[in-house]
């Protein structure tokens, strides 16, 4: 008898620069564990980011600045991601780089009025009639084609759907069988119609029909309680700029000239402020009325150093505006000039009227434990087996490069052990790779020794 197992239908996740952050790694009190979250160190930055989540959850930081500074490799990007991780998928997070806001297409202020309004959610509470159940009968109804021909067209489609309190038989229009066969329902799923506009969502296949031998793709859901036609409330998520897009998109009539004026049109368009402020003010009717609550999320804006002197000052104003996300801040730079300017030096390359706006979070040098820990958990996370000395090894490759030069080397020095025929990554794997590439130190170092045999 032949016994084979059924492999998961799952993707694997891509592992990413940050995909072991799971979190700040904070205890109950709010104090940093030593390792957490997939953070290691940097307490005091950690604590800091962890009052800012309370605050934004208590909706007591809209429109505030945060400014995480510190040397290149020292958790900054982490810290903005864990504060994501923290916060959860409801808010909104819009990470952006400062370098971003150039472009030949649209104005620098328009790209930061974009990212600001993706970053304030509107959680929209409707309460809508709808016919939802297990769907027991699906037969279209077909009759002659009115235009003649031979074919036959659809002119209704009778459905039979049922809850635990009982069953219902509808008779819908050809356009909804439409939306049922583009949602793919079959008999034994559990969907709901929406009774005013007839749109149709598949919510899953009835848990009355799973087994033991369908695989995991299929996702079960309970057969529906109560009526078949029902009020049900329905929460949306949409971001300001899904709304200010939703509204911009020109609704171009059929002839000839518009069609060609479609094509022609470049591939963004600049939403102007009149409409943002009519959408400004649906939105506020909306929040009063009690039908949406709004939800400020994060722009986390990293190399915040790259904006120029226009583009600060037009940070002011965003920040001060009512409808205002956080702001997180990230940069590596000490006293520099500002971009835009000859001979202005200001810390970290900000106008000093906008630092004053912002609480700054500094991040420190890792250690050499720190590093050792660090490593661990990359290789980890990478699925890698390592002895103990080739961790300490790593490590104080960290310590005389960087410590994103030694996480780099992981992959290497594992490709390196399987052609030596090993599993487990050894320190004279990593003191191989670690003579094949170069560290920027090193480089740096073998370019002065030979500068005259390069090209000026």
């Amino acid at each position: 008898m032949k016994i084979e197992e059924v492999k998961s239908t799952v993707r694997a996740q891509r592992i990413a620069a940050h995909s072991h952050v799971k979190g700040l790694g904070l205890n109950e009190s709010g104090a940093a564990l030593p390792v957490g979250g997939g953070l290691v160190g940097q307490s005091n930055a950690r604590e800091a980011a962890g009052i800012v989540v309370d605050l934004i959850k208590s909706k007591k930081m809209a429109g505030r600045a945060l400014l995480l500074a510190g040397p290149p490799g020292t958790g900054k990007t982490a810290i903005a991601l864990a504060i994501a991780q923290e916060l959860g998928n409801k808010v909104p997070f819009c990470p952006m780089v400062g370098s971003e806001v150039y472009s030949s297409e649209i104005k620098k202020t328009e790209v930061l009025m974009e990212n600001f309004r993706r970053s304030i959610g509107l959680r929209i509470r409707e309460t809508k009639e709808v016919y939802e159940g297990e769907v027991t009968e699906l037969t279209p109804i077909e009759t002659e084609n009115p235009m003649g021909g031979y074919g036959k067209t659809i002119s209704n489609v009778v459905i039979g759907l049922k809850t635990a309190k009982g069953t219902k038989q509808l008779k819908l229009d050809p356009s909804i069988y439409e939306s049922l066969q583009k949602e793919k329902v079959e008999v034994g799923d559990v969907i709901y119609i929406e009774a005013n506009s007839g749109a149709v969502k598949r919510q899953g296949r009835s848990d009355t029909f799973a087994t033991e031998f369908d695989l995991e793709t299929e996702e079960y859901v309970p057969l529906p309680k109560g009526d078949v036609h029902k009020k049900k409330e329905v929460i949306q998520d949409v971001t300001l700029h899904d709304l200010d897009v939703a509204n911009a998109r020109p609704q171009g009539g059929q002839d000839v000239l518009s069609m060609m004026g479609q094509l022609m049109k470049p591939k963004k368009t600049e939403i102007t402020d009149k409409l943002r402020m009519e959408i400004n003010k649906v939105v506020n009717r909306y929040i009063d009325q009690g039908i949406a609550e709004l939800v400020p999320g994060v722009l986390f804006i990293d190399e915040v150093h790259m904006l120029d002197l226009e583009t600060f000052t037009y940070l002011h104003k965003s920040l001060e505006s009512p409808i205002a996300p956080i702001v997180v801040f990230a940069t590596n730079r000490g006293r520099c000039v500002i971009r835009g300017t000859d001979d202005i030096t200001s810390p970290h390359g900000m106008p000093l009227d906008l630092l004053d706006r912002v609480l700054i979070i500094r991040t420190l040098p890792y250690s050499i434990s720190e590093m050792e820990q660090i490593i661990r958990i990359r290789a980890q996370t990478e699925g890698l087996q390592m002895e103990d000395s080739a961790i300490t090894t790593l490590s104080e490759i960290a310590g005389q490069a960087t410590l994103r030069y030694a996480v780099q080397l992981l992959t290497p020095a594992y490709q390196m052990c399987k052609v030596n025929g090993k599993t487990i990554i050894g320190p004279d794997d990593l003191k191989d790779v670690h003579g094949l590439f170069l560290d920027a130190k090193r480089s740096a170092t073998f370019l002065t020794e030979r500068n005259n045999k390069y090209m000026v």
